[in-house]
C-alpha cells in the first residue's frame, strides 16, 4: 500500500539518497514515485504546490504535507516503523554521520554547479568558477581518502548513503574524470557500496 509520493528523477544524486534510505528501511512499497523535471531556468509549476523551491526530492505524505529536501526526507524515513538504523542517536558517531552526510552533498552541490557551468557555450565559461569547483572537489575527495577507515569502522548510515551517491553522481556526469587515480581505499569503499542491494536497485542509468 502507498500512502507517500516521491517527486523523482532517475539521475539526481538527492533522489538517489532518499530511494536508498528506503530500501535499507525497507519502505519503498510504500512510495510512489512520480517522474517529476526540474529546471533552474524553466520552472515547473506543477511542483509548486508541494515545494515552492521546485527542487526535488520532494515527499508528499498522506496528509498532504510536504516534506523536502534529502536531509529532511531521509531523516523522516528513518523514524517510521521501528526505531532509526540509520542516524546515530547521539555522541559522536551521530556527528560523525551528519558530518559525512554534509561531505557527500556538499559535494553533490559542487559538482551540479560545476557541470552546469561546463555545459554552458565556451565563450560564456567562468574559467574561476571551474576552478574553484575543481579545488573543492579534489579537496573533498582527498578528505574522502584520509578517513576511508573511518568510514569502513563506521556502522552503515546516512553518512555512507550521502558519500556513495555524491561518488556515484561524479561516475555518471563526470566519466572522462579520474577520480579513482590516487585514492585507492575511497575506490574500494565505493565499489563496495554500489554493490549493497539498496545501490545496485537505485544505480542511475548514463545520461542520454
Amino acid at each position: 500500500m502507498t500512502d507517500m509520493t516521491l517527486h523523482w528523477s532517475p539521475l539526481s544524486p538527492f533522489v538517489r539518497k532518499v530511494m536508498c534510505c528506503l530500501h535499507e528501511r525497507g519502505l519503498a512499497s510504500r512510495v510512489q514515485c512520480i517522474r517529476t523535471k526540474v529546471s533552474s531556468q524553466a520552472p515547473n509549476l506543477g511542483l509548486i504546490g508541494d515545494n515552492p523551491l521546485i527542487r526535488i526530492p520532494t515527499l508528499v505524505l498522506g496528509d498532504g504535507q510536504a516534506l523536502f529536501d534529502s536531509v529532511v526526507i531521509c531523516e523522516y524515513l528513518d523514524s517510521l516503523d521501528g526505531p532509526p538504523t540509520l542516524y546515530p542517536s547521539s555522541g559522536a558517531a551521530r556527528w560523525q554521520a551528519l558530518r559525512w552526510q554534509a561531505l557527500g552533498d556538499g559535494l553533490c552541490d559542487t559538482l551540479i554547479g560545476w557541470r552546469h557551468e561546463r555545459d554552458r557555450p565556451s565563450d560564456q565559461q567562468n574559467p574561476a568558477l571551474l576552478n574553484a569547483a575543481q579545488v573543492k572537489v579534489d579537496a573533498t575527495l582527498d578528505r574522502l581518502e584520509a578517513e576511508v577507515g573511518d568510514l569502513n569502522r563506521a556502522e552503515f548510515g546516512i553518512g555512507h548513503i550521502a558519500v556513495g551517491c555524491a561518488l556515484g553522481y561524479l561516475g555518471v556526469r563526470f566519466t572522462a574524470m579520474p577520480w579513482r587515480d590516487g585514492r585507492p581505499g575511497l575506490s574500494q569503499w565505493h565499489a563496495a557500496f554500489e554493490g549493497r542491494p539498496s545501490a545496485l536497485i537505485t544505480r542511475p542509468p548514463l545520461p542520454e
